[in-house]
């Protein structure tokens, strides 16, 4: 039994035996991916209205031949990565924990201009589409502002903060628009590519930046 899977804008094919389960489908994935079984979402397999469980046989699913597994989940060295970017990665301020008497002028210290300074000298930022001349730059956060990373869910589109693509859509004739999170380039590349950011046809994002391109500053109050 041979069935298509779709994942992170690519497709390939993968072969089970016709008495397979999901969980045999699953495990014949990670061969392709290195998705382990335990964090593959297949978002549009379903069996009797539900969710096909692991126990459930392919056979019974009925797939037709055009169909195509939609695939969700992280590669396991992709974690790994991840993990170790977020221990390295600085302490990062939630805004909302800043009282409004409190000093700002983090950013006008000479240390901080002179680390700033340095990290524009040596930052390389590879853009995915070239700024447009004459149009104002809006750099976005993932989590919390693009993708509710908390929540738990079954397919990526209900992580998606609502409206998201039609936002984009509307700022994009005046705005450049850059992604930027607080870890990994491959969450960013990872999280773009499930919520359909990059592939859209009704805007086009400028770069994407990651934790490379932060500084770590001291402040009295925070440390």
């Amino acid at each position: 039994m041979e069935v298509c899977v779709k994942w992170s804008g690519k497709e390939f094919k993968v072969l089970v035996p016709p008495e397979a389960t999901v969980l045999d489908l699953k495990k014949r994935i990670a061969e392709d991916t290195n998705v382990q079984p335990k964090r593959q979402k297949l978002l549009n397999l379903k069996h009797q209205g539900k969710m096909a469980g692991d126990d459930t046989l392919m056979a019974d699913l009925k797939l037709k031949a055009t169909f195509k597994v939609m695939l969700m989940g992280t590669p396991e060295e992709a974690i790994q990565q991840l993990a170790t970017a977020a221990a390295d990665a600085p302490e990062i301020l939630d805004d909302f924990d800043i009282g409004v008497d409190d000093p700002v002028d983090i950013f006008l210290r000479e240390e901080n201009l002179q680390k700033l300074a340095k990290r524009v000298e040596k930052r390389e930022m590879v853009t995915l589409n070239p700024p447009r001349e004459g149009k104002k730059l809006l750099v976005l956060d993932i989590d919390y502002t693009l993708f509710d990373h908390r929540t738990e869910a079954e397919r990526p589109e209900e992580l998606m903060r609502p409206f998201l693509h039609e936002f984009l859509t509307a700022v994009y004739p005046v705005y450049d628009i850059i992604i930027w999170s607080a870890t990994s380039m491959k969450w960013v590349e990872v999280k773009m590519a499930e919520l359909r950011v990059l592939s859209n046809p009704d805007y086009k994002i400028t770069a994407l930046l990651d934790n490379s391109a932060m500084i770590s500053v001291n402040s009295e109050k925070y440390g």
